[in-house]
């Protein structure tokens, strides 16, 4: 229970900071039968597929090292469907994006955002 406390806590840290960054948020925990995204935000005219990974340190990696091949797929199939329910098949430019968020001694939160981690 302690890691879905600090996912959600980790994936409102990250939807602050992307818009204050000028970024709308279009969706949170957009779930289908093959996955789930984090975040969908847009930019200007780029949609944005957002994988929000949040730890306390680097121990076992970085977090967006947790975003191995197998999740990017999964997340590249989500996005699909996405844009299908949507409509907007080709109607838009996409961008798939980690946002790491660090868990600091003393409630401080440090966030670092990977634009374009990776591609399908």
């Amino acid at each position: 229970m302690k890691n879905q406390i600090l996912g959600r806590q980790g994936e409102q840290i990250a939807a602050n900071f992307l818009q204050e960054q000028g970024y709308v948020i279009c969706d949170r925990n957009y779930r289908v039968p093959v996955g789930e995204i984090d975040l969908v935000v847009r930019k200007g005219e780029v949609l944005v597929f957002v994988e929000v990974k949040t730890r306390h340190g680097v121990r076992y990696g970085t977090p967006a090292q947790a975003v191995n091949f197998y999740k990017q797929q999964k997340i590249i199939q989500t996005a699909h469907w996405f844009l299908r329910q949507k409509h907007l098949e080709d109607k838009c430019f996409c961008r798939f994006d980690v946002v790491e968020v660090y868990a600091l001694p003393g409630g401080k939160w440090q966030v670092h955002h990977l634009p374009g981690a990776f591609e399908c």
